[in-house]
């Protein structure tokens, strides 16, 4: 996901710092993303405390089970800034996790000071590569507490290729992922190939 995302982002006016631990795969990622791109603004950090401390929005792109450990070394350099929360708590079925408060709730409170929203945990990361699907443009929905956060974060989704949508408070984040749940499991039974989203269909 965190390439996918990165790479995604890679054309529009953002300045890029990528963290990983495993840092020969973010200098290829890099090589990939320049390759495609020459003229995009992105580099490699030497560790997530200093690439937060440069960043304007966070996006720890991670697995549920480490995001808490990531937020503790963020959290100083953290302060009014967003965080982007795209994990999602499943049990070993992908089923759902049962969890009374969701990923970003959590995260949220590791974080205290900073501006969490929900976003892109209901979208497959190859579906970044295809957006468009039966020339319909995949929903992202998006979710937090603070209104100029949810508008910067739609800027994302929408540069990312996907259809913003504000579905409401952090809480709500709290359905956004049993959707993933959900998805994952419509997607093991119909083989949807890892490519597939929700899109809200009205008048």
């Amino acid at each position: 996901m965190g390439s996918a995302i990165a790479k995604s982002l890679s054309n529009g006016n953002y300045r890029l710092l990528l963290f990983g631990n495993q840092q020969e795969k973010v200098k290829q990622l890099i090589t990939e993303i320049k390759s495609v791109n020459p003229s995009s603004d992105v580099e490699s950090m030497g560790c997530p405390f200093d690439a937060s401390w440069e960043a304007d929005i966070i996006i720890p792109a991670v697995q549920y089970e480490v995001e808490s450990d990531v937020a503790k070394k963020i959290r100083e350099v953290a302060t009014q800034k967003i965080v982007v929360s795209i994990s999602n708590p499943l049990n070993i079925d992908h089923n759902g996790s049962g969890a009374v408060k969701s990923a970003a709730e959590e995260l949220q409170n590791h974080l205290p000071d900073s501006k969490v929203v929900k976003a892109f945990n209901t979208v497959f990361a190859r579906d970044f590569l295809q957006p468009v699907i039966d020339e319909k443009q995949l929903d992202v929905f998006i979710a937090g507490d603070d209104e100029e956060s949810l508008n910067i974060v739609s800027e994302l989704v929408d540069e990312a290729g996907f259809n913003p949508i504000i579905a409401g408070g952090l809480a709500t984040s709290r359905i956004l992922e049993n959707m993933t749940a959900l998805l994952i499991q419509l997607n093991l039974r119909y083989n949807y190939n890892w490519i597939g989203g929700w899109k809200v269909l009205h008048n």
